[in-house]
């Protein structure tokens, strides 16, 4: 999508209520939670991810994009692609899409080893989300053309 090689990508995790966001590096190749994004019927406030893009100036975002076990699309993953092309074409930045079957579970797991309560409608878990799927995506080797120097 891009000849310029990325060094700061953001992250997302879709959903209709929430959207966890995540800040990653290319060298290092982490990721860090950010504050969630409250959202209406998966509808961000635009001007808070503006904000967003301008304060950690990305060279693209990755979205993660919920598909069913057997790899097949579905109403929630075709509403977030529509989300990453949203953000390509609202800013102008690549949009990758990430597979992220499997990372709400994965988060849970992990928040609950921090001691969260389980609670997920009022302490949601989609920062972690996003990171995970940030963090997946910088170190998958079939990415490795886009960071590599």
């Amino acid at each position: 999508m891009t000849d310029k090689k990325l060094t700061t990508v953001l992250g997302f995790d879709f959903g209709t209520r929430n959207i966890g966001v995540a800040a990653g590096q290319v060298i290092t190749r982490t990721a860090s939670a950010l504050p969630s994004l409250t959202a209406k019927d998966g509808i961000p406030d635009w001007s808070q991810v503006e904000t967003l893009i301008n304060e950690w100036k990305p060279d693209a975002v990755v979205v993660g994009i919920p598909l069913n076990m057997d790899g097949s699309e579905s109403e929630m993953s075709r509403r977030a692609r529509k989300f990453g092309n949203r953000i390509h074409g609202r800013f102008n930045l690549p949009f990758y899409p990430a597979d992220e079957r499997l990372t709400s579970f994965e988060a849970k797991q992990w928040a609950s080893k921090l001691g969260h309560k389980g609670h997920y409608g009022s302490n949601p878990v989609d920062a972690m989300a996003a990171q995970i799927i940030l963090e997946a995506w910088l170190n998958d080797s079939q990415n490795e053309h886009l960071m590599s120097n």
